[in-house]
């Protein structure tokens, strides 16, 4: 669980900029969006597979870019 305590003088608006980068960092939100709906392990599986397959074009596509500089 993600605690933020109130330092002396700090303003509402400074802690809540600090709750809100201390979510962040932790992944909350993100997490949130992946359990808001059930993935069969075969989808999860799949989706990990694109991903790993844009990952490669994408990394092959920044070489080829360097290497024409």
């Amino acid at each position: 669980m993600t605690r933020v305590v109130i330092r002396d003088g700090e303003s509402p608006e400074s802690l809540l900029k600090r709750f809100r980068k201390r979510v962040t960092q932790d992944g909350i939100l993100s997490t949130v969006k992946k359990k808001r709906f059930f993935v069969s392990k075969s989808e999860q599986r799949r989706m990990a597979h694109r991903k790993a397959i844009r990952r490669e074009r994408r990394r092959q596509w920044r070489e080829q870019r360097q290497s024409r500089r």
